[in-house]
């Protein structure tokens, strides 16, 4: 009797730990975007978003982050190409672009580059096109950083920038995710600019959390 009761108990134990939810990955490319600039680094968009996706039952673990700020796209894949990477990654996210426009790097370099990095991103992402997202370059010309600048002309280039991105994931079929219309909303709400004048605080990039979250429980349900 009491070997049945020891055997059962192993049976329930095991039962337990396979329903156990397993931590998932997460790489997240990008450029002083995602790794925070000005900010502390539990602020950043992708720790933000591991922190608030456990709250919907969605376990991710500290994401593994290849970034840094002045990042083009030039600098992104050679970044890429020295990292060590433990793929496939159940979740990647890319976010580059905003340093070759502020560098006046040639658009169709970008075009070529940012298809380049789209392709390694869903390699990485075990090519399952649907756990990888794309978010969109920020307008940092709505920062106080440029009120002396010409506003209007980075506002405009910014649109170009975001459009070959948006053409790219739409070829490829990939999620993008528009953060762009909430960094235009800086002139009402001084809250979301870092303390540096010209980077989103950890108020903004909340506000982007929000807009990224409905991807992966939408993702998380297929």
């Amino acid at each position: 009797m009491i070997r049945k009761l020891v055997f059962f108990s192993y049976i329930f134990f095991a039962l337990g730990c396979e329903k156990k939810q397993k931590n998932q990955s997460y790489l997240a490319l990008g450029d002083g975007y995602t790794i925070g600039e000005a900010i502390s680094n539990n602020e950043s968009w992708p720790m933000q978003l591991v922190k608030a996706l456990e709250e919907e039952n969605i376990l991710i673990d500290k994401p593994k982050i290849i970034a840094q700020t002045g990042w083009t796209t030039t600098g992104l894949k050679k970044g890429v190409d020295l990292a060590i990477l433990d793929f496939p990654y159940d979740w990647v996210s890319l976010l580059i672009g905003v340093n070759n426009q502020y560098q006046g790097k040639s658009i169709e370099v970008f075009k070529a580059e940012f298809q380049q990095l789209l392709s390694q991103a869903i390699l990485f992402a075990g090519n399952k096109s649907e756990r990888l997202f794309v978010v969109s370059i920020p307008d940092w010309g709505k920062m106080p950083f440029a009120n002396n600048l010409d506003q209007e002309k980075i506002s405009r280039e910014i649109d170009d920038y975001n459009q070959v991105v948006y053409e790219v994931c739409i070829r490829n079929d990939i999620t993008f995710i528009d953060v762009t219309t909430l960094s235009r909303t800086t002139d009402s709400n001084p809250h979301l600019i870092a303390s540096d004048s010209l980077h989103p605080s950890g108020s903004q990039y909340a506000k982007w959390v929000t807009e990224i979250i409905p991807f992966f429980k939408n993702s998380s349900n297929d």
